[in-house]
């Protein structure tokens, strides 16, 4: 038997606890670690490498969005689950956008989660109740891309705030690129990557380089490279 190991991640010890425990109980899963902050997460998921990560979208520190962008930026060959109290159509965008491989609401069934976890780690993607190979969840994406942009679209308005080195930079963002990739690419320092990436979360208004990437491309002002991710 093929033993699935699993992090789990939640600020909250009762619930974390709760979600170990239930998934615990299944002998064909192995929980290897628990996290309460999102830097820590990151850190135990990066070092442990498990199958599979269950995580928390609201996080102190870094939140399940941005960890589950750094995973998927890096290549860590860990899959994740992203969790929400506030489930909604835009946040599973996010959640997709950032890399996630299922998300879902933090009342789904023991059962259930039980069950997401053993397709997640076979590397199918589950949103929405609805579970697909890359190939279909490529296909879902961009309908759901679609979708936002026709219903927030602004005719007559296509310009973006942005200066020309703070777009080239949210490019590179989008292509799913780390700040120290960009920093290379572009030939300038990470910390002025960085300096860029806050002003254009600040003139978007939103709070990480996930919505940042979901603001842009529902305006048109940027285009989701599909083929980049995901690349075998």
């Amino acid at each position: 038997m093929d033993i699935i190991s699993v992090v789990v991640v939640d600020d909250h010890p009762l619930f974390r606890q709760g979600v170990a425990d239930s998934l615990a109980i299944d002998r064909s899963l192995k929980i290897v670690g628990q996290a309460a902050h999102g830097d820590k997460a990151l850190e135990m998921i990066m070092h442990l490498r498990p199958n599979v990560a269950v995580v928390d979208v609201n996080l102190p520190g870094m939140n399940g969005q941005q960890i589950t962008h750094e995973i998927t930026s890096e290549r860590i060959p860990t899959n994740v689950i992203l969790m929400t109290a506030y489930d909604d159509g835009e946040q599973m965008l996010h959640a997709a956008i950032a890399g996630a491989h299922a998300f879902c609401s933090k009342d789904i069934q023991p059962d259930d989660l039980n069950k997401l976890v053993h397709t997640v780690s076979t590397g199918a993607y589950v949103m929405g109740g609805q579970m697909m190979d890359s190939k279909d969840y490529e296909i879902w994406l961009s309908k759901q891309l679609d979708s936002v942009r026709r219903s927030y679209s602004e005719p007559g308005s296509p310009f973006h705030p942005l200066s020309d080195r703070e777009m080239e930079v949210l490019i590179r963002v989008v292509e799913g690129k780390s700040n120290k990739e960009i920093a290379s690419l572009l030939g300038i320092s990470h910390q002025t990557v960085k300096n860029h990436i806050t002003s254009i979360l600040r003139k978007f208004g939103v709070e990480d380089r996930t919505q940042a990437v979901v603001y842009a491309l529902k305006r048109g002002w940027v285009k989701l490279n599909y083929e980049k991710r995901f690349q075998e």
